[in-house]
């Protein structure tokens, strides 16, 4: 006579498990007494199990080492982020004043000195202005070999810091590896903004202007001649920096480079 127990709280457990998991069948019977002890050492509330699933999948495995849980890199939002950038570009173009493409225009008297002239932009008032002592006459000679090369060199001051290098006011000049006096810095003023108003729609080229800008020619130092044209700014350090003028492709002309050297 068999005897017909009834089903323990066990058995409904493992009936109940049996819904949310796929175990795999073994290919022997005799072990259905053992994997029913496995499956009834987990707890039949299928909420603990999906935290464990969720737990495993986050776990990276390393052989030797202690797993360990990596969070997820947040990331920035895009707006933050370019708002950060054009903070920085404005934070540094105030710093130095120019950037790395700006216009420069050699302007002087015929019987006068030479101005050098750099600016950001053609209606913004010069970052840089000085005056060499060079005559205007001979460096017009030095131009047509082709090659000009300029240095401007000024002296470190003993506990003056945080002077930028383009607001030295007086620089020894050399063209060419040639001594050539003294170039001083000075202020844009109504002569020199007139000179360059004049010259304002030209992008690069060379000419004459009449004495004094004005059209009349009575100028006491003659005609006033200009080279403008785009140059380009390599800084080296806080106490160097270079200025290459830019010609279009394809044309000839005269190659010109100013140095900026605190020594």
């Amino acid at each position: 006579m068999k005897t017909i127990t009834a089903k323990s709280s066990h058995d409904s457990s493992f009936s109940f498990s049996r819904r949310y998991f796929n175990w795999k069948k073994k290919a022997e019977d005799d072990n259905d007494d053992d994997n029913e002890e496995e499956i009834l050492t987990f707890s039949s509330s299928s909420h603990f199990c999906d935290e464990a699933k969720e737990a495993e999948e986050l776990r990276i495995p390393v052989p030797g080492q202690v797993s360990l849980v990596l969070a997820p890199r947040k990331k920035l939002p895009i707006v933050l982020v370019s708002k950060l950038r054009s903070a920085l570009s404005v934070f540094g173009k105030n710093r130095s004043g120019l950037g790395t493409k700006v216009i420069g225009t050699l302007f002087g008297y015929r019987r006068g000195h030479v101005h050098f002239a750099f600016q950001e932009e053609a209606k913004l008032s010069p970052a840089f202005l000085i005056q060499l002592a060079t005559p205007t006459s001979v460096l017009v000679k030095e131009m047509a070999s082709g090659l000009v090369r300029i240095a401007l060199e000024c002296e470190k001051k003993v506990g003056k810091k945080g002077v930028k290098l383009q607001d030295e006011p007086v620089w020894r000049t050399y063209c060419n590896g040639k001594k050539c006096g003294f170039a001083t810095r000075l202020e844009c003023g109504p002569e020199e903004w007139k000179v360059l108003k004049a010259v304002e729609p030209i992008s690069m080229g060379a000419g004459v202007l009449p004495g004094n800008c004005n059209g009349d020619g009575g100028g006491s130092e003659g005609e006033l001649m200009y080279m403008r044209a785009r140059f380009e700014r390599v800084v080296g350090s806080k106490d160097s920096e270079a200025f290459y003028m830019m010609n279009p492709d394809g044309s000839s002309g005269p190659e010109l480079s100013v140095y900026l050297i605190r020594v």
